[in-house]
């Protein structure tokens, strides 16, 4: 008979010890284990853990004592992220659980996520937080952790804390209990996609699914391509389809779709054979129409739908993307070859389209091959993004690139 699987509970044993009794009570009457994970610093913890604060002030090199003597609570949350960041992956590497569950405010929300990061993608992850329901961007970073409101404070058991823990518990289980199958695994393409550019990454992907590989495509909504990022980073991915640097555009202009300055730079540094394609830099993304900044009133606009508007990127902040998006390639120490669509770099830029501009984006194409090293390649095409002869050239490309590495080519 297979062993039970084992939920780990992570928390402050003394401010909120009853609670965590309560939720672990509940997870051992449905015949799972629990590990009890103490990151308490002031006082003496509520119930009995099996892995002890001072063990995981340890891991991050500090003395339990001394933490708690300055009652420096900012400093004490530092440490013991730190120490749960290095303690929470050996101890899931090593078997003793497989899943984990969270209680807490802003302060246990901060030190269960940084542990939560450090785990893999699938094992389930769940923080019941003070804060979920607001952006927690910070917290979940690029991991699946999923975010449960804890409604009221998280203090004490009551006729509202008592459903949404007992349901936090019960979601937990209930992701132990899910047994994906395992596919045949093969190798990896990440991909990027906007809603201007998916005729063109939909063809694409076809094409190298044939060739046998398996397209993982991000949305480039700052956070898919943050978390594109950090899967090429892993070393899972034999190659990049990044038809959709849109992100570049938010990160420059300040829009709500940035993935940061480092967007463009983990296949280029872990010599990742990629494609990249100036795809929607034509756009920068806000909210709905009246949180556009007042600075770009004059701008042309575009209602993308009551949630998205679209500003157009003019010439200047083109020439500035295509000098740093140059800037990254750059860096390349594998094949990379940067495709450009001169009719259009996505469906509104195309020719009769609202952001229709070819000064605008010759500005780009000129600045980007001016900018690039001579050994890049950079092929020009009359046509629109999502012209499917453009596509297949994209995904012909890379798989050119991926058969002369001889990465994991089925």
């Amino acid at each position: 008979m297979a062993m039970a699987k084992t939920v780990a509970l992570l928390g402050a044993l003394d401010t909120k010890g009853m609670e965590y009794a309560y939720v672990r009570d509940y997870i051992v009457s449905k015949g799972y284990n629990v590990l009890l994970i103490d990151v308490g610093v002031l006082e003496a913890p509520y119930l009995e853990p099996d892995i002890t604060r001072e063990a995981v002030a340890k891991a991050a090199g500090a003395e339990l004592s001394e933490l708690a003597e300055k009652k420096d609570r900012g400093e004490a949350i530092e440490a013991m992220s730190r120490g749960v960041r290095k303690l929470l992956g050996e101890l899931y590497a090593a078997g003793r659980f497989q899943a984990v569950l969270a209680l807490g405010g802003t302060g246990g929300t901060s030190v269960a996520c940084a542990g939560m990061r450090e785990l893999p993608v699938g094992v389930p992850k769940v923080m019941v937080s003070t804060v979920a329901g607001t952006d927690v961007s910070a917290y979940v970073g690029t991991k699946d952790i999923t975010m449960i409101p804890s409604i009221v404070d998280v203090s004490g058991i009551n006729r509202i804390s008592r459903e949404i823990f007992l349901r936090a518990a019960g979601a937990v289980c209930g992701m132990l209990e899910a047994d994906p199958p395992k596919g045949a695994d093969k190798p990896i393409i990440a991909a990027s996609m906007f809603g201007n550019t998916t005729v063109a990454v939909e063809a694409a992907k076809k094409t190298l699914e044939q060739a046998g590989f398996e397209v993982i495509v991000f949305h480039c909504t700052g956070q898919g391509g943050k978390t594109m990022e950090a899967l090429i980073e892993s070393g899972l991915v034999a190659g990049v389809l990044d038809m959709t640097t849109t992100e570049w555009a938010d990160e420059l202009v300040g829009g709500v779709f940035s993935a940061g300055p480092r967007r463009l730079e983990a296949a280029a540094r872990g010599a990742v054979p990629a494609i990249v394609v100036p795809g929607c830099l034509d756009m920068v993304n806000f909210g709905a129409p009246e949180t556009v900044p007042g600075r770009f009133a004059d701008r042309t606009l575009y209602r993308h739908n009551p949630n998205v508007t679209l500003m157009r990127t003019n010439i200047e902040e083109n020439r500035e993307l295509g000098r740093r998006i140059a800037e990254k390639l750059n860096m390349s120490r594998g094949r990379v070859t940067v495709l450009l669509p001169k009719q259009g770099l996505s469906v509104i830029s195309a020719d009769g389209g609202a952001f229709y501009w070819p000064e605008a984006d010759q500005a780009l194409f000129d600045s980007l091959t001016e900018s690039l090293r001579p050994d890049i390649e950079v092929i020009e095409r009359d046509c629109p993004i999502n012209d499917l002869a453009f596509a297949e050239l994209c995904a012909r490309t890379l798989l050119n690139h991926l058969t002369e590495k001889g990465a994991n080519h089925p």
